[in-house]
């Protein structure tokens, strides 16, 4: 108790206000810990029309629900900004497979698969062939955990 009020009293005298849940909850999208680029700073629009991860670009950058998006192209960034429900990876770029078991972890872009039209990403290829063991039920849970398990 006295180690969480020093804590707590040096935020104060610091002028950072911060509650506990800001420690507990993870952002909505994942990104990289020394910036806020969703999907590694790769397209998301590019794995729906050119079938494959491509870098974006910084002169094409969108922030959406507190994360930073890049296209490769100007028409990629109209399309997100149109509908990115449509575009983004599901479970916020995190790892399907582990949103499947209950957990969240990072998203590699590189590791994907497109499946009914929904951007999936997992943490490294052993991991999403577990994932492509059993794909519709293990969305199904995915999608039953989700976003609970950012409060993990």
């Amino acid at each position: 108790m006295l180690r969480q009020t020093i804590i707590a009293l040096s935020l104060v005298t610091t002028g950072l206000a911060v509650t506990p849940m800001a420690f507990a909850e993870k952002a909505p999208i994942y990104h990289g810990l020394f910036d806020d680029l969703a999907v590694g700073g790769y397209d998301p629009v590019a794995y729906f029309t050119s079938g494959k991860p491509i870098e974006g670009k910084k002169a094409f950058e969108y922030k959406y629900k507190n994360a930073t998006w890049r296209f490769s192209t100007a028409e990629n960034l109209e399309a997100f900004m149109a509908d990115p429900v449509e575009y983004a990876p599901q479970y916020g770029g995190y790892c399907a497979w582990a949103a499947s078991q209950g957990y969240t972890a990072k998203g590699d872009p590189k590791v994907w698969k497109l499946v009914n039209g929904k951007l999936y990403l997992n943490y490294d290829a052993n991991v999403q062939k577990k994932w492509e063991a059993d794909i519709p039920g293990l969305i199904a849970k995915g999608d039953a955990n989700w976003p609970k398990i950012l409060q993990k």
